[in-house]
């Protein structure tokens, strides 16, 4: 028993960081109904951020909110001189353009940043060797708990965000008919531009809780943890805040067990083709994923 809720602490631990990179998948796409592949690069490049102004000396609590803010002038910065303008030519010139933005976020980091000693982003929450909580007799550390409070908090404030407010529905609006929204006088360029700013504030958030947990900060810091986050979104839906997040948990409670009971079928090298698996069959099966809704076009 001791056994089984470790493998389920340990997978809520990683899952809750999956899912705070998935609502930033969501945020974009539920905004703007694009895909935003250089996700975890604008988080990682924001939590470098992070990282220089607290070793400028900022407090830390203070160094994420200036890294949030840079996260948000970033991906709205992003939107409103290179995205828009692509995605009024052509829809599938924004994934080429964010696999652009991928490479050159993830360069540019590597340039800046390349040589930093080890050990340089501390933890927002308690890591010190005997902060965690025995449960059943297993150990859940106060720092992994504190991410997924995060993650669930973060998705109760884009549930109210998406469904009890005017740009909530503004952001749907301009979504499904960019054209359309504009006639009905909602401010496009704004609720566009919000959209990506918001995910990538929100990127900002989960880089440095991840980067806290990891410590040493590299420009491949987010790349895995991109990929587990695109899964998430795809199984749980990109227009579902709740569907990433359950997905999010249920992916990295799903790994553990499953490398902790079958190591001989799938072992720690292969978690991260369990996931690409997870995005192949839910895009074949059900396209809009589990808790996403379905959209119908009139032909």
């Amino acid at each position: 028993m001791e056994r089984f809720f470790q493998y389920l602490f340990d997978g809520l631990s990683l899952g809750s960081i999956y899912a705070l990179l998935a609502l930033g998948l969501v945020v974009v796409f539920r905004g703007t109904g694009h895909l935003n592949f250089a996700q975890g690069e604008m988080a990682m490049i924001c939590t470098f951020v992070v990282w220089q102004f607290n070793d400028w000396g900022v407090p830390l609590v203070l160094s994420i909110i200036l890294g949030m803010i840079v996260g948000f002038a970033l991906g709205a910065g992003v939107e409103a001189t290179i995205i828009r303008g692509v995605a009024k030519k052509s829809q599938a010139g924004v994934f080429v353009v964010s696999i652009a933005l991928f490479l050159g976020l993830n360069s540019l980091a590597a340039m800046i940043w390349g040589s930093l000693p080890p050990e340089q982003l501390p933890g927002l929450f308690p890591d010190e060797p005997d902060d965690f909580q025995r449960i059943f007799g297993a150990v859940w550390r106060y720092e992994y708990i504190g991410v997924l409070a995060v993650a669930l908090v973060l998705m109760g404030l884009l549930f109210l965000l998406f469904a009890k407010t005017k740009f909530g529905l503004a952001m749907r609006a301009v979504a499904s008919n960019p054209e359309s929204a504009r006639l009905a006088g909602i401010p496009t360029g704004i609720v566009l531009a919000s959209s990506w700013g918001i995910a990538g504030a929100m990127g900002a958030l989960s880089g440095t809780l991840w980067g806290g947990i990891v410590g040493e900060l590299n420009a491949g810091l987010m790349f895995t943890v991109f990929i587990y986050a695109s899964a998430a979104a795809t199984l749980g839906g990109f227009d579902s805040p709740g569907g990433a997040v359950i997905a999010g948990l249920t992916i990295g409670v799903g790994e553990q067990f499953l490398a902790g009971y079958f190591p001989g079928w799938i072992g720690q090298e292969m978690k991260l083709s369990a996931a690409l698996l997870t995005i192949f069959v839910v895009l074949l099966v059900k396209p809009s994923g589990l808790f996403g809704s379905t959209k119908v076009e009139r032909v």
